[in-house]
């Protein structure tokens, strides 16, 4: 078995409130159940699928997708701080292959990583200056977004390029499922909000706190029933994790932006990761499930699902 996937949601609340003691223990044996299967795997190299909440990724421009050749931790909610092992020379590889099959991606020598990317390896591995790891970010907050089907699209073309290679890689999708955290939209933005969307780079340690602070007093408040945010749909997650299930990728294609704001919320286009990593694995060949947790988490602010997969053999 050459190939093998984890995807999760993320969430930078998971220090920062308190679910229920019964949930949150729920949470912790969801995260064993990945480690000890990442431990089992032993990957010689990660890709990781992950998208962006305007810590490295601004309006200035704004890929669809980006492969890093580099890339760095920004530290947010005392996330990864410092840099990512990437094999520069299989991620150029990589590139080169994705173009060559008509997806035009975008490369970065110099990518910068929030937690929403970084969240996943953290918890299977903790310190991760020595994890092999190739960062593939997906935009999942800011519209225009491309139609899910060219997603699945690159996704494939990523497991192409790894169908037949001599490492193990282990794809990891972050984010979703259904929520809608307090992110500032485009349409609707202040004239210092859309300035903090375009460049809003390395801000001061206040400027961070205060926006980080905006986000736990949201989720406690969505908590006890008292935010302005959509609330969960368990039962849009359920049908999304059936389609991720059912090995048939190009179910993915059915999702659309629009119909996932109104009534998945406006962060619900991070399962993109999930269709780019799923979509790699089946390049690699049919594939199935071996572990799903999902449960929906208020305190989270997030339709919190768990799973892995590997290929029939």
């Amino acid at each position: 078995m050459k190939q093998a996937l984890v995807c999760m949601s993320h969430s930078p609340l998971l220090e920062h409130t308190d679910p229920p003691a019964e949930v949150k223990a729920a949470v912790e044996a969801a995260f064993d159940q990945v480690r000890a299967f990442a431990a089992e795997f032993k990957p010689d190299l990660i890709v990781n699928f992950g998208p962006d909440h305007y810590n490295g990724f601004f309006y200035d421009l704004m890929p669809p997708f980006c492969i890093g050749y580099e890339a760095h931790g920004t530290g947010d909610y005392d996330s990864w701080d410092g840099p990512l092992n990437v094999p520069t020379d299989i991620a150029h590889e990589l590139a080169q292959y994705v173009i060559d099959q008509d997806i035009e991606t975008a490369i970065s020598r110099k990518m910068e990583v929030d937690h929403g990317a970084v969240q996943p390896m953290e918890i299977i591995y903790g310190d991760l200056s020595e994890v092999p790891v190739i960062p593939v970010f997906i935009n999942s907050v800011a519209p225009p977004f491309s139609k899910m089907s060219r997603i699945r699209e690159f996704g494939t073309a990523v497991g192409n390029y790894f169908k037949n290679s001599d490492k193990k890689v282990l794809f990891i999708g972050s984010g979703g499922l259904s929520h809608d955290p307090p992110v500032p939209q485009i349409a609707t933005a202040t004239e210092e909000q859309r300035a903090f969307l375009t460049d809003g780079r390395h801000p001061t340690p206040e400027a961070r706190a205060a926006r980080q602070q905006r986000t736990i007093d949201t989720a406690k408040a969505f908590a006890r029933g008292e935010a302005d945010i959509m609330d969960l749909n368990p039962e849009w997650d359920r049908a999304f994790l059936d389609v991720c299930r059912s090995g048939d990728v190009s179910r993915f294609d059915a999702y659309v932006p629009a119909e996932m704001d109104a009534v998945a919320g406006h962060s619900s286009h991070e399962v993109r990761t999930w269709v780019a990593a799923y979509s790699a694995l089946r390049a690699c060949g049919e594939y199935e499930v071996t572990y799903e947790f999902y449960k929906p988490i208020k305190e989270y602010i997030a339709g919190f699902g768990v799973t892995t997969a590997v290929l029939v053999p």
